[in-house]
């Protein structure tokens, strides 16, 4: 190691950027790094070497993201092009899809369309010219019902009800017979089982959600008349399904009987008139805060709660003087930055946006709640909306009313440091998942009542959606039904095209980045699903129309779902495509690649792709290994259950006392520091 001598200067030197350097901290500094005296350049030298050595190590590691992609690749076989089992054809551009058990629901531009998913077979249909559906949701209710809910290129929401090939339209949502004076209806949410639905509309000025209680029960024993009315006609009369080119008037199914027509008659030339879905709350996005109206701080504890949950923050005593001081003394301080966030910010003002779901009951929720209704029933709505950081629960154990509370409160409010993004539920309700503003990722599970983690992805990923995947307890959808091992795993897709795989089990979770972004722009990822018979398998599907199925484990690509030419996949930047509820078939929309293309409406035809996934040996090994899974208890005795989750309990027990003596301790020293510094005062 060389010798250094520290020479005293004869003279004062002229003054230089090393007197920006203080005394005391001159020589550590010499200490920590001797070649400092040859190395030391001058400005602008060394800002050009911060750069490069940046820039270098940006280089390299693209670099090694490319060489592990290589090697990754070469581990892996090459994937297999899976050719499709079957194939239709629809009348009508198909703008969405959902998939149940035994049937495909396709929403079109002349309608709505029921087809069977063994056969291909078209059951019944609702047609009506200029009308075109554009988003479709589907729930089973079991029996061979499902209720529907769509929204059309105008904005109008509807509900129908399908009951053995027989679609019935229940009611229209927010359809007005003046243009000027509709409500768009932007999105829609049916609860698992068809108890609930809800609509989020938007006027002119603001937006609100309308949650309604449906009828279902009164639905069935309706259809079910209706249905002995069917069985009783002639051919002829079974042969025409109920849609609006053969109704003319209203008829009400539950006062058929004292008609004096025929039943043909009636169910040919009338509409249909259920039980219309009852009111039960509107919610309306959070006001912006403002400053007090109250003269003291008596009246705005008058105007409170009781103080058991924490609220919006709408009553307090600011007012508006001191908001503007607040306001003076930080565009003062920071005006530079000010000026150049009014360029980029838009003059528009946008109206709020919401995400709202569906819970079970749960601890997160107020005690009493999981005893008032079944198992599997909803009993709370939780709402979040753009700009906001709070979390609102409201509770949907209330009757309807003839006039809704127009400024209806929370019963329960989650805030978090950043406004709430996006959210996720798994069909049991047992977990919930929101992503905020600043990348933060947060799981509860709501069965406990705890988080189960916290988590942020690497810079530079802006998140685009997030979904769970299927619990190994994908066939029960109970909470007490899903194993206290499940493996929680959040599925995460990015702007930039990747994916990302947020594994947590008990305390400890990892990230997994299973799609890169990619180096050719036609290749970004524009879609993500997954299968609900598969715990460990990725539907992707990227701009150039290339829809595959990657394995997570393996982060290896294992199929590529081909449509025959000359078909290729309708729209890849929003594909349309579908998995049912068993996860058997994709259902995928294609459209056909040549220069004779019809443009009309009426005579566009739409091609539906089913590709069988049990036939690929990558299903049938998954399926197996989750069958033999200790996570599925479903298939275990009552007393080999019992046994493990004895073992269980057991072995958080012993966790928990380790941590006991840990956080005893910090308590006393916690206790011991108050206690010295009152004796101190």
């Amino acid at each position: 190691m060389p010798f250094y001598l520290r020479k005293q200067p004869l003279e004062i030197p002229p003054p230089t950027e090393k007197e920006w350097i203080k005394k005391d901290e001159e020589e550590p500094l010499y200490l920590k790094d001797p070649d400092q005296i040859i190395d030391y350049l001058p400005q602008p030298f060394r800002m050009i070497s911060k750069l490069v050595t940046v820039l270098f190590e940006q280089a390299w590691e693209i670099i090694e993201e490319r060489e592990q992609r290589q090697v990754t690749k070469k581990q892996h076989p090459p994937p297999v092009r899976f050719q499709p089992s079957a194939e239709f054809q629809v009348v009508g551009r198909a703008n969405c899809l959902a998939a149940t058990r035994e049937y495909i629901f396709i929403g079109l531009s002349t309608g709505l369309s029921v087809f069977g998913l063994a056969t291909g077979e078209k059951l019944c249909a609702w047609e009506t010219a200029k009308l075109e559906i554009c988003t479709l949701r589907a729930s089973d209710l079991g029996n061979n019902s499902h209720v529907l809910g769509t929204v059309d290129e105008m904005g109008f929401a509807r509900l129908f009800y399908f009951s053995k090939d027989n679609l019935l339209h229940v009611k229209a949502i927010n359809e007005v017979e003046d243009l000027s004076k509709r409500n768009a209806c932007v999105d829609l949410e049916l609860s698992h089982g068809g108890d609930y639905a809800g609509f989020l509309l938007q006027g002119s000025s603001e937006t609100w959600l309308e949650i309604y209680r449906l009828p279902k029960d009164s639905w069935q024993k309706e259809t079910e008349h209706v249905q002995t009315v069917l069985n009783s006609t002639p051919a002829f009369f079974k042969d025409r399904r109920l849609s609006p080119a053969n109704i003319q008037k209203n008829v009400d199914f539950r006062s058929m009987d004292t008609l004096g027509e025929s039943a043909e008659e009636q169910l040919l030339t009338r509409d249909c008139k259920m039980s219309p879905p009852a009111l039960l709350m509107k919610v309306r996005s959070p006001k912006p805060l403002a400053g007090s109206a109250f003269k003291n701080p008596y009246e705005a504890l008058m105007k409170s709660d009781d103080g058991t949950v924490v609220g919006l923050g709408q009553n307090h005593m600011i007012r508006d003087c001191h908001w503007e001081r607040q306001e003076a003394v930080f565009n003062s301080v920071f005006r530079q930055y000010l000026v150049l966030e009014n360029e980029l910010e838009s003059k528009e003002e946008k109206l709020s946006q919401a995400m709202f779901h569906f819970h079970g009951s749960g601890r997160t929720l107020p005690v009493g709640m999981e005893s008032k209704t079944e198992p599997d029933t909803p009993v709370a709505l939780s709402v979040h909306w753009n700009t906001s950081h709070n979390l609102c629960f409201y509770l949907l154990s209330r009757p309807p009313k003839e006039k809704v509370d127009s400024d209806l409160k929370p019963d329960v409010v989650w805030p978090c440091a950043a406004p709430i993004v996006l959210s996720a539920v798994t069909p049991c309700s047992s977990y919930l998942a929101f992503a905020c503003e600043d990348g933060v990722i947060t799981v509860w599970d709501k069965t406990i009542g705890f988080p189960l983690l916290v988590t942020m992805l690497p810079n530079g990923y802006v998140i685009r959606s997030i979904r769970f995947m299927p619990l190994p307890g994908h066939k029960t959808l109970s909470p007490r039904k899903v194993s206290p091992r499940a493996q929680v795993q959040l599925l995460v897709l990015c702007t930039d095209g990747s994916v990302h795989l947020i594994t947590s089990e008990g305390k400890e979770f990892s990230t997994k980045l299973l799609v890169y972004k990619p180096e050719d722009p036609n290749q970004t990822t524009s879609a993500v699903a997954t299968v609900p018979s598969l715990t460990n398998a990725v539907l992707t599907c990227s701009w150039d129309g290339t829809v595959s199925l990657t394995d997570t484990e393996t982060e290896a690509t294992v199929c590529h779902f081909i449509t025959p030419s000359p078909w290729k996949v309708a729209t890849p930047w929003q594909p349309i495509f579908a998995v049912d509820t068993d996860g058997r078939y994709l259902i995928l929309q294609g459209d056909e690649q040549s220069g004779n293309i019809k443009i009309e409406t009426g005579s566009h035809r739409s091609t539906i792709f089913l590709f069988d996934l049990m036939s690929c040996s990558f299903v049938k090994t998954s399926l197996q290994e989750d069958e033999c899974s200790p996570d599925s208890l479903e298939h275990l005795p009552w007393d080999k259950r019992c046994d493990l989750f004895l073992k269980n309990s057991l072995q958080r027990l012993s966790v928990i006392s380790q941590q006991i003596p840990e956080c005893w301790s910090q308590l006393q020293k916690y206790a011991a520091t108050l206690e010295g510094e009152s004796q101190e005062n």
